[in-house]
């Protein structure tokens, strides 16, 4: 590919050829082709036919690659666009996560001191086997005891109730039992109470709630004999004293 200063050049050797073959003339301006070439040779290649510069500013493209190679070889990688969205996401969503943990923490532990308020929740009659077979034991031994009577013995009732009852269950035995104590001497009345089933439905330390049923046989032994039975179920609060369950409350489900 012709350069600039051979074209030059080439024009400048067409000028002389044509001045030595054509006459000579009077005028002494030079010849405007010869001169434009002179003026372009005076002129010097790099500023009458110097290509123009890129308005960009682009670089040659050997020139770039090199650029970008020496980058890359400095270890000057820009990440992907993607990695500083999940940089900014991150935060974002570990900031979430953590309410959600805090919320979830304040729920359980609210949760947690609720269950701790709830007698209901402290229930252990399930789970303490030893002490549940022992109240249901106690209690039904001592519900026998006090729901008996003999018009010959009325004393063991009493005996009976001091052991074993205590609270306001003491008041609501007397008030159960104040008709047969009054029509025991005359009809020689023998009152006999035995537990057939029992159930703790509430176990929570030196407290219970037990479910009793019980079947009652009422003899009259005047002149003529006469029994008459029934069944009873009725509720009782439980109360530990030392190694001793008694009887605190008495619930026959009464209106």
């Amino acid at each position: 590919m012709s350069t600039t200063r051979h074209l030059v050049n080439r024009r400048r050797r067409l000028a002389t050829v044509t001045a030595t073959n054509a006459p000579a003339r009077t005028s002494s301006a030079p010849e405007p082709a010869t001169g434009a070439a002179e003026a372009a040779e005076a002129a010097g290649p790099s500023e009458a036919h110097e290509p123009p510069e890129d308005p960009e500013g682009d670089a040659d493209p050997d020139a770039q690659a090199d650029g970008e190679a020496s980058d890359e070889a400095a270890g000057d990688v820009r990440p992907p666009r993607r990695i500083p969205r999940l940089r900014i996401r991150l935060p974002a969503v570990l900031c979430a996560a953590t309410v959600l943990l805090g919320a979830f923490a304040a729920w359980a532990f609210s949760s947690a001191a609720t269950l701790r308020e709830d007698p209901t929740r402290q229930n252990t009659a399930l789970t303490d086997i030893s002490r549940t077979s022992e109240v249901k034991g106690q209690i039904s031994e001592a519900v026998g005891a006090v729901f008996s009577y003999t018009y010959a013995s009325p004393g063991k009732s009493d005996l009976a109730a001091q052991k074993y009852l205590t609270g306001k269950a003491v008041q609501q035995h007397k008030d159960m039992l104040a008709e047969v104590r009054a029509q025991a001497p005359k009809q020689k009345l023998v009152l006999t109470t035995t537990v057939t089933e029992s159930g703790v439905e509430l176990l929570d330390g030196d407290r219970a709630r037990l479910l009793v049923f019980a079947d009652q046989s009422n003899t009259r032994t005047g002149k003529e004999e006469e029994t008459t039975y029934a069944a009873a179920m009725f509720a009782v609060d439980a109360v530990r004293r030392g190694d001793t369950w008694r009887i605190a409350a008495i619930d026959t489900f009464a209106r």
